[in-house]
């Protein structure tokens, strides 16, 4: 029998909703899932469901300014809305038995989380361990280039669903299936012209990316300061991630581990989710033991 899941809308400190996803289970550690920039929670239904099978409690959540989150008022995006963000969906994730959750978090969401845990206090870890998934604090920016690129591609939007796949098959050659209606459906908005426009805020595209450079020397502090147990995923055929940002990632955080997906790029869930669900339950089983 499939897990169950309930949605919920949790309020941010500036007021912000913020639209959450818990798939129920009792086994300690907790997980929050935090998604990359432009993603949705829904990039993580297949492990969540997984996790939850396996008696893990889950959490995903859209971000601000995407998928049915808010968007801030005049578009003033500010890292730190961000990280506030996902410290208070954390705390109410903590485990039965109190422990706080394992963060999974992709792309931004990972950067989110080394910044929340590296600059905790010593004797309150907002996270039990943490799950990077293809993100270092210093990224490739030819990758980073790419993916605004595609973000940036469609002002006008789409004419049909058909459209917009076409557009993420071109984007996402790697990929075998074609995204059908029903799964881009959470990922469009039709505006008052009929055209159908990508979940995000625009806004972000501008206010938040364009500060995102001047967090890395802090990102760099941050990391070095984390001393829970972290696992880093990456995809054997990113652009975002290479052997160089690995390496210093890995002198930065000497006690992390490791692991490269093969055939995955930065898309890691979508790309390898089996495999990515897999090194994430040896992960947790470890953290048990």
């Amino acid at each position: 029998m499939s897990p169950s899941s309930t949605t919920a809308s949790l309020v941010s400190l500036d007021g912000i909703a913020l639209a959450t996803q818990r798939w129920g289970g009792a086994r300690s550690p907790s997980l929050v899932f935090a998604h990359g920039f432009g993603q949705t929670r829904h990039a993580w239904n297949g492990a969540a469901r997984t996790l939850a099978e396996q008696g893990f409690d889950a959490t995903t959540f859209d971000a601000r300014g995407h998928g049915e989150s808010e968007r801030v008022p005049r578009g003033e995006y500010h890292m730190e809305q961000f990280v506030h963000d996902l410290l208070m969906v954390s705390a109410r994730a903590h485990s039965a038995d109190g422990r706080p959750p394992v963060l999974v978090g992709a792309s931004m969401g990972g950067l989110l989380g080394l910044m929340a845990a590296g600059e905790a206090e010593a004797d309150r870890p907002p996270f039990s361990a943490l799950i990077l998934v293809d993100i270092t604090p210093r990224w490739e920016t030819a990758g980073v280039e790419r993916i605004l690129g595609f973000m940036r591609a469609h002002p006008d939007g789409f004419a049909s669903y058909e459209e917009a796949a076409s557009a993420i098959e071109a984007y996402l050659p790697q990929r075998r299936e074609r995204k059908s209606e029903a799964q881009l459906k959470p990922l469009l908005r039709q505006d008052g012209r009929g055209r159908l426009r990508w979940h995000w805020d625009p806004a972000l595209l501008d206010g938040l990316v364009q500060e995102s450079e001047r967090y890395q020397p802090r990102l760099f502090a941050a990391a070095a300061r984390v001393e829970v147990p972290v696992l880093l995923l990456s995809g054997s055929r990113s652009d975002v991630v290479s052997s160089h940002t690995v390496e210093e990632f890995l002198r930065l955080v000497p006690h992390a581990r490791h692991v490269s997906l093969a055939d995955a790029t930065h898309m890691v869930a979508g790309d390898a989710n089996d495999a990515f669900t897999r090194e994430i339950t040896q992960f947790m089983q470890s953290l048990t033991r």
